[in-house]
């Protein structure tokens, strides 16, 4: 969860745990910033990673998909 942090830190975040990975895990992240799922697809589209999904998770969070490359 990632509750609470602004940009950066949920991009840096999520990019540290999906280096624990393996190729073609899915990580699932809940996160609080309302910029988050536009700079996570963002971050995808430049890593290669795969952005599966973005839905609310409660009124104030979202849950989001992603699967390493």
């Amino acid at each position: 969860m990632l509750a609470g942090l602004h940009c950066p830190l949920p991009v840096l975040r999520v990019k540290k745990a999906l280096a624990q990975l393996a190729s073609q895990e899915i990580l699932e992240v809940i996160v609080t910033d309302p910029h988050a799922p536009d700079d996570l697809t963002a971050f995808c589209r430049q890593t290669g990673h795969t952005f599966l999904a973005c839905e609310k998770h409660t009124p104030q969070s979202y849950r989001i998909l992603l699967q390493k490359k």
